[in-house]
């Protein structure tokens, strides 16, 4: 009885299997088809950022919207923008002369800020974040009163905003900031690579820095 069971299924099964060999023949795939030799995958941005760099003083009209998330006129659009000026977005890089991390801070400024440790800021993307909204405060109620007075106006056919006097500030202090808008344009500082701050006033212009809010004892802090 068990041996007629077993018949009833093993031979139709076998059958099938007979039929679906003959029906579907084992095809051998030629890998050489979907090979990649030849091709270049080794994709980076840093042909796009060198490209960038090198049409950025030919083309006025160029913006990094076209190769980087559009964030727009915010503070964090105004922050994220000005790091990539400073050094590519780069936490943890140092320029030829000292100058760290992602907001390109000196360590003098640093410990106007309460960071006396710059191996330490170095290597907190944390810090370094809160460190740039300090100097941000403390720079905003340094310029209160010129901010006040000169929002709006030219200089130089350059319109004068809150993030462009923010941004100039960050890249000369807000006493030479003082001095550039105070001689309308007759004293325009800049640093070592000759970034100026007339051109910083015109690059980070318009954007929204409210949330920044004026601190005379602005402290990075953990």
């Amino acid at each position: 009885m068990l041996k007629k069971i077993t018949n009833y299924f093993v031979i139709p099964f076998a059958i099938c299997v007979i039929l679906m060999t003959a029906l579907f023949p084992k095809t051998t795939v030629d890998m050489t088809n979907f090979s990649t030799e030849g091709l270049e995958l080794n994709y980076t941005v840093s042909e796009d950022i060198a490209l960038l760099s090198a049409a950025e003083g030919t083309n006025p009209t160029l913006t990094y919207d076209k190769y980087f998330p559009y964030l727009g006129k915010s503070y964090l659009g105004f922050k994220e923008a000005l790091a990539f000026k400073e050094s590519r977005g780069n936490y943890f890089t140092v320029n030829d002369f000292g100058y760290l991390g992602k907001y390109q801070f000196g360590a003098e400024t640093l410990k106007l800020l309460g960071v006396y440790n710059p191996q330490f800021f170095l290597y907190t993307p944390e810090l370094q974040e809160k460190a740039f909204l300090a100097n941000s405060e403390r720079n905003k109620w340094i310029l209160r009163k010129d901010i006040a007075r000169f929002v709006g106006k030219e200089i130089h056919g350059i319109t004068i905003t809150e993030s462009g006097i923010l941004a100039a500030a960050h890249l000369a202090g807000p006493g030479s900031v003082k001095k550039f808008l105070r001689s309308f344009g007759g004293y325009n500082f800049s640093d070592a690579y000759g970034s100026s701050i007339s051109h910083y006033m015109k690059r980070f212009s318009g954007y929204d820095t409210s949330f920044i809010k004026p601190n005379r004892k602005a402290k990075a802090v953990l």
